[in-house]
């Protein structure tokens, strides 16, 4: 992350703020951090200014992280917000994926973790350690209907796992020869075919269906 970039750290602990915000600015001394201490403060700071960046807490008072995410994707669809989490938060996740997090961090994360998640999510991507995603797929596979029986092409396979690894539609039309066009019919048709509002959900999909592997 070479351009300086703004960056919302939201959580109510003041000790988890500061030493997130020690630990960027040691990395990017020229970011610019701002803190809120819960997710309607947030909000309120993303309607003046919206940064590049948003490290979003899920459990907090007054608003929780994934009515703030909600809020804040409504007024700007192309922010990119990571959820910050910890143990014992396992049944927010797919609410958050739901409301459009972009990306996911354990609160024990390591530095070198925590700046690859900026880096992903800023180049358009996600991010989800394997810990979590894991956590995810046991969760959709407790509640899933057994009975699906979502047929793809071959095409929209192809276009799916190279989604599901990141690439942009640019992108993948230039692997496979087609259009941009064409692949944004693709992923229209998939997230359709899936009943996925995002690409984050389209991808917890794939590995629950075994469509691509962790």
């Amino acid at each position: 992350m070479n351009k300086v970039k703004t960056i919302l750290i939201v959580d109510d602990h003041t000790l988890f703020r500061n030493g997130l915000k020690l630990l960027l600015q040691h990395y990017s001394p020229d970011n610019v951090i701002i803190e809120s201490e819960n997710g309607e403060e947030a909000v309120s700071r993303s309607m003046q200014t919206i940064p590049d960046i948003i490290l979003m807490d899920i459990n907090m008072p007054v608003m929780n992280g994934i009515e703030a995410t909600r809020k804040i994707l409504q007024s700007h669809p192309d922010a990119c917000i990571i959820a910050l989490t910890m143990h014992g938060d396992e049944s927010y996740y797919y609410q958050m994926i739901d409301a459009g997090a972009k990306g996911f961090l354990m609160k024990n994360s390591n530095p070198d973790e925590v700046l690859a998640a900026m880096e992903q999510v800023c180049a358009g991507k996600h991010y989800f350690p394997e810990e979590i995603l894991y956590s995810v797929i046991r969760k959709m596979n407790k509640s899933a209907n057994e009975s699906d029986t979502v047929q793809f092409s071959v095409r929209e396979k192809e276009v799916m796992l190279l989604i599901c690894k990141g690439l942009s539609n640019q992108e993948i039309g230039e692997k496979l020869f087609i259009s941009k066009r064409t692949v944004d019919n693709h992923r229209a048709s998939l997230l359709e075919k899936t009943q996925s509002k995002n690409t984050a959900q389209l991808v917890m999909y794939a590995i629950k269906k075994g469509i691509i592997e962790l």
